[in-house]
């Protein structure tokens, strides 16, 4: 992984609740995002390249990518299921 993965407290708490199937759909969807943030994550709202959203079928992550701290912190998370 080229990026670090941080959390907010409260999006923790929502992966943590997460039903199995959807927290390992979002964990390999967050790995993914860890290698390479811009390819495996999508736009949210204007492309800057920092504010990036991962969407599953369950979930939707916000992202806020750290280009020269090399982290990848997760702002907001819903359950959609």
């Amino acid at each position: 992984m080229g990026y670090r993965l941080k959390y907010d407290r409260a999006a923790e708490a929502v992966h943590d609740a997460l039903p199995p199937e959807a927290s390992e759909r979002l964990s390999l969807e967050l790995a993914a995002a860890c290698d390479d943030p811009i390819a495996a994550t999508e736009a949210y709202g204007e492309d800057d390249g920092v504010v990036r959203m991962i969407v599953t079928e369950e979930a939707i992550a916000v992202l806020l990518v750290g280009q020269i701290t090399k982290t990848v912190t997760v702002l907001q998370l819903s359950y959609t299921g």
